[in-house]
Formats: structure tokens, C-alpha cells, sequence
């Protein structure tokens, strides 16, 4: 198993530029398929969803397209897969969808790992409804939760448990199925923010034990917009606020307005790239994305540990907060009397990106004291050895 990258990278239009990218975890690169296939619904004829006319039919092609290839890419039902504009809006409408069966006297549990994208929105509607808010917390020593924390605040009163299942600062993968199988067993619905851990791993929403998951094709090489999953017979439970001449059938009565065709035909065009990245002798589009997610993770992995051991050359210099042993290939890094953004303007004149920030997630700055802004170094598959090489020189010069 081994991606070809050189064949890979000649896809990137932008990476002609000349640029080493390090900013995948706010949004990777776009390789031409993707924006091809973008480009051809929108020129194509195209109406709103129907069963009559050519341009009709393929409104509805693209919805069945984009269902079909994120169900393969979940391991999930197409008709359990709910599009919406992003995670951070998907999530905040499902905080108001579950909210309407809490009562005062309920509790949630958030985790302090998270992008506030997976806080925010739970306590806002935790407040409208008189619902208290408890924690997991972080081991500052090894940056993963702290289990201990979650079993305090897992009472027979919980109704939900809001968790990432990778952060996307520190890159922790905490251990999510054990997580969902204790909410289960206090009776509590398990929310997954998959957002950082789907661009670096192939998803297996049930192995999770996830009742809801939510993810960014943005971030796996697709167009800006968030794909959300759960069982058909869960979401039939569930009665959002519509229009009234709006279907109300699962999943259409969570998809407001009129869908993006064009952005639908990106994001499965997404999800049928990174398969034939290494596909191998696979028959189904799932085994082809088992075996290419593969071959992305080992390489990936060599080029963090590449990035690690040169940070760990400079000293005193820089200090590496990312060190889980299970994480993503994303480093965070704060500088020795030096300003994060300094960094970036340093590297930037050097033609590598690499963002300085806090990067929205606001709880694991403060529970962790954390300087803002920090550096974050995160891969993706087209990044090279060169790459690292660059940014690691490029750091060592200005430290």
C-alpha cells in the first residue's frame, strides 16, 4: 500500500503556487476533479429536483450521488446522511431539534477537548431549556480526557454527551466508542464531532457508537459544507421546524431552502478521489476507501514524525503541546518568548503556510493556559517530505 504523490500532487492546481501548505485543518486544497465536477453541474442543465425534464433529473443525481458516496464513506445509510452548509450550522440545528425533549433538571456533558463548535451550540440550548452543563476535563500532562472526569459527571440525568473524536489543535483522538458505550449505558445520545479525525481516517460510524456524526468535506479535499449521519429511524423521531410545503421526509426535513446541486456534486467527486488514491484490487467504493485511507495514514504518519523530530532538534525554543500517543498528524506548538504570529509572517515570506491562532477551540486554550495565539502545523495527503523540510528550516530561522 503506498500513495503515488507525485501523481497526487499534479492535481492541486494551487500547489503550482509554489506554497507548502500546513493549514489543512482549517480547510485543504482542492484538486481539479473536485472543482470539475463542481463546475459541470452548474453548467450542465440544472432545475430544482424533479421527475420530469433532463435538468430536473440531474438535481436529483446530484442528491442521490452525494448521499450514496457519503454513506460508503461513514459506513452508513444514504438515507441517514443530512447535508447542511456546515458543521458548526448542522450542529446548532440539531441542538435546537434534540433541545424541544429536554426538561429543567436534565444535564449534558461536553468535553473540554472540543472546537467550540461542539460546545457552543449545546450550551446556548442547555440554557434555553434549564439544562445543566457538566464536563470532561484534561489531563494537562498527557493531553488526552481525563475518563476519570467523564465517569463524575455521567448521572442517570444526562441526556447527551458531546464529544470530538480527534481535536483539532492538540490532534487527540480520545476513545470515543468507550465514551458512547458508557453514555449508553446512563440512556444519554452520543453527538460526534468528527470534523479534524474524518480528513485523516476512514469513518466507521457504528464501530464509534455515535447516534449523530458530523464532519466537513472542506477538510478532506471537497467544497465548503457539512455532512451530518444517523440512523433513518432515529432522525423519524426528530421534528424540526419547517416550511410546511417542505418535504418531511428523513432526511429532506432537516435540509432547509433549496440544496447547493454544484456543491453536492464537489463533495462526492471528494469522497470518489481520496478512493482512488490507492485502490487496489477493491470491488466496492468502501473497500477502495479502506485501502486508500490506509496508505494516507502511514504516510501521514511518517511526515509527522519527520515534522516532530526536527520541532524536538530546536530546544527549548519550541514547545510541543500535541502528544497523545493516539492523535492526528496536527502539531501545536507555542514559541520561547516569541509571537505565534510573528512565526507565521516569518514562514509566510518563505511560502509556507501555517497558521497562528486559536482556531476556535476556545476550551482546551483555557483549560490548558495555553498562549494565544499558538502555531499549528496539521498535514494532508498532498503534503511532502520537501514540505516539512521547508517549514521546519523556515522555523529554525526565525527561532
Amino acid at each position: 500500500m503506498a500513495l503515488d504523490l507525485a501523481a497526487l500532487r499534479a492535481h492541486f492546481p494551487s500547489l503550482a503556487s509554489g506554497l507548502a501548505f500546513f493549514d489543512g485543518p482549517g480547510g485543504t486544497q482542492t484538486p481539479r476533479p473536485v472543482a470539475d465536477a463542481v463546475a459541470a453541474a452548474m453548467t450542465a442543465p440544472l432545475s430544482n429536483r424533479g421527475t420530469v425534464s433532463r435538468s430536473e433529473l440531474n438535481a436529483e443525481r446530484a442528491v442521490a450521488d452525494f448521499r450514496a458516496a457519503y454513506a460508503d464513506l461513514l459506513n452508513m445509510p444514504a438515507n441517514g446522511v443530512v447535508h447542511g452548509r456546515s458543521a458548526t450550522q448542522l450542529t446548532y440545528d440539531f441542538s435546537r431539534h434534540l433541545a424541544k425533549g429536554w426538561n429543567p433538571g436534565d444535564e449534558i456533558v461536553l468535553s473540554r477537548l472540543d472546537h467550540d463548535a461542539n460546545v457552543r451550540p449545546w450550551i446556548q440550548a442547555a440554557e434555553r431549556a434549564g439544562v445543566t452543563v457538566r464536563w470532561i476535563e484534561i489531563d494537562p500532562e498527557t493531553m488526552e480526557l481525563d475518563l476519570a472526569s467523564y465517569e463524575r459527571a455521567l448521572t442517570s440525568r444526562v441526556r447527551l454527551v458531546a464529544v470530538t473524536a480527534a481535536s483539532n489543535v492538540l490532534g487527540t483522538k480520545p476513545p470515543v466508542r468507550r465514551i458512547a458505550d458508557r453514555a449508553h449505558e446512563a440512556g444519554a445520545l452520543v453527538y460526534v464531532d468528527g470534523v479534524h479525525y474524518a480528513a485523516h481516517h476512514l469513518v466507521d460510524v457504528p464501530a464509534l457508537g455515535a447516534d449523530l456524526f458530523v464532519c466537513s468535506p472542506y477538510k478532506f479535499l471537497g467544497p465548503h459544507c457539512g455532512v451530518l449521519t444517523a440512523a433513518p429511524e432515529f432522525l423519524e423521531t426528530l421534528r424540526p421546524d419547517k416550511l410546511l410545503p417542505s418535504s418531511d421526509a428523513v432526511p429532506e426535513r432537516f435540509e432547509f431552502g433549496t440544496l447547493p446541486y454544484e456543491i453536492l456534486a464537489g463533495a462526492t467527486a471528494a469522497v470518489d478521489f481520496l478512493a482512488a488514491l490507492d485502490p487496489g484490487t477493491g470491488t466496492s467504493r468502501r473497500e477502495r476507501l479502506t485501502r486508500s485511507l490506509e496508505s494516507v495514514h502511514t504516510h501521514e504518519l511518517a511526515l509527522r514524525t519527520r515534522l516532530q523530530e526536527g520541532l524536538e532538534s530546536l530546544g527549548d525554543a519550541v514547545t510541543l503541546h500535541s502528544k497523545a500517543p493516539d492523535r492526528t498528524p496536527t502539531l501545536l506548538m507555542t514559541l520561547e518568548d516569541r509571537d505565534a504570529h510573528e512565526a507565521q509572517v516569518h514562514l509566510a515570506a518563505r511560502d509556507v503556510v501555517a497558521p497562528a491562532g486559536s482556531f476556535y477551540a476556545h476550551e482546551p486554550f483555557a483549560a490548558l493556559k495555553l498562549r494565544d495565539p499558538a502555531l499549528r502545523a496539521g498535514l494532508a495527503p498532498y503534503n511532502s517530505s520537501e514540505d516539512v523540510d521547508r517549514f521546519l528550516d523556515g522555523l529554525a530561522s526565525f527561532v
